[in-house]
């Protein structure tokens, strides 16, 4: 399962963490989000202790969402060593989110996408 984060547990689970961290924006009414739900759980048991997989309700976390300038859902942020490598908006399929983090964390001109 993934881990559901809040404004309160972002900072630990995310910036602090010393591993590399997905992370899932979205909100209850946004379908998409929905569809989302079952390849972020799939993702976050696939590669549990490799990478961390978080899911963030934009509407009961503002802080966090307004921090990131998150204006659509779901946005999917990829963050190793505290910093966003890349960001996404839309659902996207298993397969997808699994090359994005491939070549994330294997190729390093990933790492200069910024937020």
């Amino acid at each position: 399962m993934s881990i559901e984060l809040t404004d309160g547990s972002f900072h630990k689970e995310v910036l602090e963490s010393d591993i590399p961290v997905v992370v899932e924006f979205w909100g209850s009414w946004c379908p998409p989000c929905k569809m989302m739900a079952p390849v972020i759980d799939r993702l976050a048991a696939e590669l549990d202790g490799v990478v961390k997989v978080c899911r963030l309700n934009i509407d009961r976390n503002r802080v966090v969402s307004s921090e990131y300038h998150i204006r659509g859902v779901p946005a999917i942020f990829f963050f190793k060593d505290g910093a966003v490598v890349r960001q996404e908006t839309g659902a996207r399929s298993f397969a997808q989110l699994r090359r994005t983090i491939e070549v994330c964390w294997n190729v390093s001109a990933c790492g200069s996408t910024s937020h």
